[in-house]
C-alpha cells in the first residue's frame, strides 16, 4: 500500500477543524441530552398522562427512527419551518444530536430512578420532604451513580454517529475526510486518520468514564 503522509499532512487543517468541531457538535449534544433526557425521563414515569404521553412519543420516535433520517428531516424540513430559512449545518447538527441524544437519556434516567427502591421514596416522605425534594436530594443523586456507564456509553456512542452529519456537510471530521477524498482521490489517506481519531477520542472518553465509575464508586465505600 502507498500510503502518503505528505497528503495527510497538508490537510492537517482540516482534520484539526473536523476535530474540534466533532467534539464540540458531541458535548453540545450531550449537554442538552442530559436536560431533555431528565425532563422528558421524569415525564414518562409521571403518572399524569399529560406529562407521561408526550415523553413517551417523543422517545418512541426518536429512537425508533435511524438518526441519519432524524439529521435530514431537521436540516431541510423542520428548521426552515420554524425559522424561514437554514440556520446552516452546524445548527441543525446540533439540534439532531440533542434530541436524539435526549431519548436514549431519558430512557437511561427512567431505568436509573426506578432502580431506587420505592422504599426511598416514602422514606424521604415520611421525614417530610415533598416528592420534588426527595427527587431531588434522595433518588437522583443515588440513581446518578448507576447512570454512569450507560450515560458515558450514549456520549462514546454519539461521537461516533455525529460523523452522519457529514449528510448535511457539517464540517466535522467525516466531512473532512470526504472532502479530502474528493480532492485527492485517495481514500485511505482521508478515512484511515479519520479512523485513528475517533479511535483516540472513543479510549479518551472511555478512561474518563472508567475514572467517573472508580470515583462514586470508592465514595459509595467510603460514605
Amino acid at each position: 500500500m502507498d500510503f502518503r503522509w505528505d497528503i495527510v499532512w497538508a490537510y492537517r487543517a482540516l482534520f484539526l477543524n473536523g476535530i474540534w468541531l466533532t467534539i464540540l457538535l458531541t458535548v453540545v449534544g450531550v449537554a442538552f441530552g442530559l436536560i431533555l433526557g431528565l425532563l422528558f425521563g421524569l415525564g414518562k414515569i409521571s403518572k399524569y398522562k399529560l406529562l407521561s404521553m408526550p415523553s413517551i412519543l417523543y422517545i418512541t420516535f426518536f429512537r425508533g427512527t435511524p438518526l441519519y433520517v432524524q439529521i435530514l428531516l431537521i436540516h431541510f424540513a423542520v428548521i426552515p419551518s420554524i425559522f424561514g430559512e437554514s440556520k446552516g449545518p452546524v445548527f441543525s447538527g446540533m439540534v439532531a444530536l440533542s434530541l436524539n441524544s435526549g431519548a436514549y437519556i431519558a430512557e437511561i434516567f427512567r431505568a436509573g430512578i426506578q432502580s431506587i427502591g420505592k422504599g426511598q421514596m416514602e422514606a424521604a416522605r415520611s421525614l417530610g420532604l415533598t416528592h420534588g425534594q426527595a427527587m431531588a436530594h434522595i433518588i437522583l443523586p443515588q440513581a446518578f451513580k448507576r447512570m454512569i456507564p450507560p450515560l458515558g456509553n450514549e456520549f462514546i456512542a454519539l461521537l461516533k454517529d455525529s460523523s452522519l452529519l457529514a449528510a448535511i456537510s457539517a464540517p466535522e471530521l467525516a466531512n473532512a475526510s470526504r472532502i479530502i477524498q474528493g480532492s485527492t482521490l485517495r481514500p485511505w489517506e482521508a478515512y484511515f486518520p479519520a479512523a485513528v481519531l475517533y479511535l483516540i477520542l472513543t479510549l479518551i472518553l472511555s478512561r474518563i468514564v472508567h475514572g467517573l465509575e472508580r470515583r462514586f464508586s470508592n465514595e459509595g465505600r467510603t460514605s
